[in-house]
């Protein structure tokens, strides 16, 4: 990996227990998928890193190449690719979110 931005997202992958790329902020979500997204952490009283690919064109592509996934939001937990909205919020309900979250973080 050679491209500097492809190289910041996998340092902040590397920095952040539970990083979010999405459309918008925790506290302001720009679209439903990404609030959706949030409001399953707010839920289980999870605090994560997020990243707003509105604010950086260049994010917004490499982030889709990196995982190779076509969508945002993107959730990475302890270093590793999860899945988007759809995945959280079945892992949510299925309690496999709370699990993963408690052994990423040793709560």
């Amino acid at each position: 990996m050679s491209e500097p931005i492809l190289q910041r997202i996998e340092s902040e992958i590397r920095e952040n227990p539970i990083l979010v790329y999405m459309k918008g902020t925790p506290e302001l979500p720009q679209c439903g998928f990404s609030a959706r997204t949030v409001r399953a952490f707010e839920l289980l009283g999870t605090p994560i890193a997020s990243r707003n690919v509105l604010e950086d064109a260049e994010l917004r592509e490499a982030i889709k190449r990196y995982s190779n996934w076509p969508t945002i939001p993107q959730v990475y937990i302890g270093g590793e690719f999860v899945g988007g909205c759809d995945i959280i919020v079945e892992m949510y309900q299925s309690g496999e979110l709370a699990e993963l979250v408690k052994k990423t973080l040793g709560g």
